[in-house]
């Protein structure tokens, strides 16, 4: 009878509905799941003229997803990762260089106060002593402080290194995801979960780099970056690698069918990007500035010394030794160098401190450093303490901006595709009246049917 199979065909759309509903209740927590509903469609009636209809039928199970708000979710992340990478570093360096018991300026000054507090005595040898304890401390400073440097660097390559094997697991993830979507679907089978592990991959890559993803008619997304290189094609994948010179540090390639593209990390965004640009903008230039301050000061003082006497005739010798990028050795004093090696005297007359007094004066004068310009040497580590920080407080403010969006972006992304649990709530009542509202039509149609074979008796 027409009504039964109307009234079971109801009963069958209702089950399919409670199952995706059941589905999406079941997955409420689950990052990156889109929720599915089922789509009803009307089965037309027969040419008889005197059929309402058969019935019900589910055309389809939709997925509730929005392409525009997750490239929105994929861009912000991107931004997000590029900020928050830097961060910690510039976080590290500001502490370090703004601490009393490491900065280079309490070093710089104690040095030149040591150097004022023995001109009223010039001969004694505490005093002359401090000079040489002041001297190695401020070497000490130098020392730690590049340390930093190097340990910085070593750490952000390294991360670099592990992002770049992160991203290609990504990438091959996407291009296997892509593969397994078309041979799915070609199945007549919902995709649905695999989607959503493509786009979770897609999400998880963004981060680490900027991207564009282009979605194709058969359901698969390709991938590229934001300067034109293919990282993704349907089931076609490229891969990354860092490909680092001493002239390019920050040099990256990708292979993608056999053909190898060189790459700029500083212009690949995400967090990538956001590490490339510390190492270049920031962490490079600030220990080529501080290497050039501790070459100054060496050079400077040696001069001066070697200008002066200890005793008539007997000359100055160096104070300080500098070797470049030596880490815990850039700026030491001279092995053997004694308190009574110190030519204070222009003239090597006991009591002379016409060249103390020069050597004094070297605080005063300017500094030419790559990054800031000249200023002077008493300012130096202060000016680049402040640029430092002017970095750091951009870096923050626009890390604060980032996330925001990406906050937001999200829950634009879960407005559409995520789970509502009071309207899934709603959901189940409602498909639950329904499948009982057609089993009890079913039972009226038996219930007519039984009378009918009564009558008929």
């Amino acid at each position: 009878m027409t009504i039964i199979n109307n009234a079971l065909s109801g009963a069958l759309a209702a089950q399919i509905a409670l199952s995706a509903s059941s589905q999406n209740v079941a997955n409420l927590q689950t990052k990156g799941y889109t929720r599915q509903s089922a789509l009803f469609t009307s089965v037309g009636p027969d040419a008889s003229g005197r059929s309402a209809g058969n019935g019900v039928q589910v055309s389809s199970l939709l997925r509730f997803s929005d392409n525009y708000k997750s490239q929105a979710m994929w861009r912000a992340a991107s931004e997000q990762g590029m900020y928050a990478q830097s961060q910690p570093y510039l976080t590290q360096l500001e502490s370090v260089m703004g601490d009393a018991s490491a900065s280079l300026s309490a070093g710089i000054d104690d040095f030149f106060k040591a150097i004022n507090a023995v001109a009223g005595d010039p001969g004694s040898s505490p005093l002359r002593q401090q000079v040489l304890t002041s001297a190695s401390l401020m070497g000490e400073r130098f020392n730690g402080l590049n340390n930093v440097f190097n340990s910085q660097l070593t750490s952000v390559r390294q991360q670099r290194s592990a992002l770049v094997d992160s991203a290609n697991s990504d990438i091959a993830t996407i291009a296997r995801l892509n593969q397994q979507i078309t041979e799915t679907q070609a199945g007549g089978v919902s995709a649905s979960s695999l989607i959503d592990a493509r786009d979770n991959a897609i999400d998880a890559l963004a981060a680490k780099v900027a991207l564009e993803v282009s979605t194709n008619a058969d359901g698969t997304r390709d991938v590229s970056l934001k300067s034109g290189q293919a990282l993704v094609i349907g089931s076609m994948h490229g891969t990354l690698e860092a490909a680092a010179t001493a002239d390019a540090p920050q040099a990256f390639s990708i292979t993608f069918a056999n053909a190898t593209f060189t790459l700029d990390a500083t212009r690949m965004g995400g967090q990538l990007g956001g590490l490339s640009l510390y190492e270049a903008n920031t962490l490079v230039p600030l220990q080529t500035d501080i290497d050039a301050l501790a070459s100054t000061i060496a050079e400077r003082v040696n001069d001066q010394l070697a200008d002066g006497f200890t005793a008539p005739g007997a000359a100055g010798t160096p104070l300080f030794v500098y070797t470049p990028g030596s880490g815990a050795d850039m700026l030491k004093i001279v092995d053997g160098f004694k308190a009574q090696d110190l030519a204070f005297s222009s003239d090597g007359l006991p009591g002379d401190t016409g060249n103390l007094q020069l050597l004094a004066a070297l605080k005063g004068q300017p500094v030419n450093l790559p990054g800031i310009g000249n200023v002077l040497l008493s300012d130096a580590d202060t000016q680049l303490l402040g640029k430092l920080a002017v970095d750091s407080k951009l870096n923050k403010a626009a890390l604060k901006t980032t996330d925001t969006v990406r906050i937001q972006s999200v829950d634009d992304w879960q407005s559409t595709s995520g789970v509502n649990e009071d309207e899934e709530a709603v959901k189940l009542v409602e498909f639950q009246r329904m499948y009982q509202a057609n089993m009890r039509v079913i039972s009226v149609a038996n219930s007519l049917f039984d009378s009918m074979l009564a009558m008929m008796g």
